[in-house]
């Protein structure tokens, strides 16, 4: 599969916590952590296991920096 999204970044998956609906997918990027909350069913059909194989894939269109 292809996508448009250009920041891609390959990880491991780390942990995933599932609430009621929704998960919440942690993924290890050599060090650092990246985190998706994603459906519970969303988990079940990619197959989403921790140790798990996967890449983040950040598209937004606004990125904020606050400093006090």
């Amino acid at each position: 599969m292809k996508l448009s999204a250009r920041n891609q970044i390959k990880g491991a998956i780390s942990k995933i916590v599932k609430g009621a609906t929704t998960s919440h997918v942690t993924i290890d990027i050599g060090g650092a952590s990246v985190m998706a909350s994603i459906t519970n069913e969303a988990v079940e059909e990619l197959g989403l296991t921790e140790g798990a194989a996967a890449f983040a894939v950040i598209k937004a269109s606004d990125v904020m920096v606050a400093v006090e």
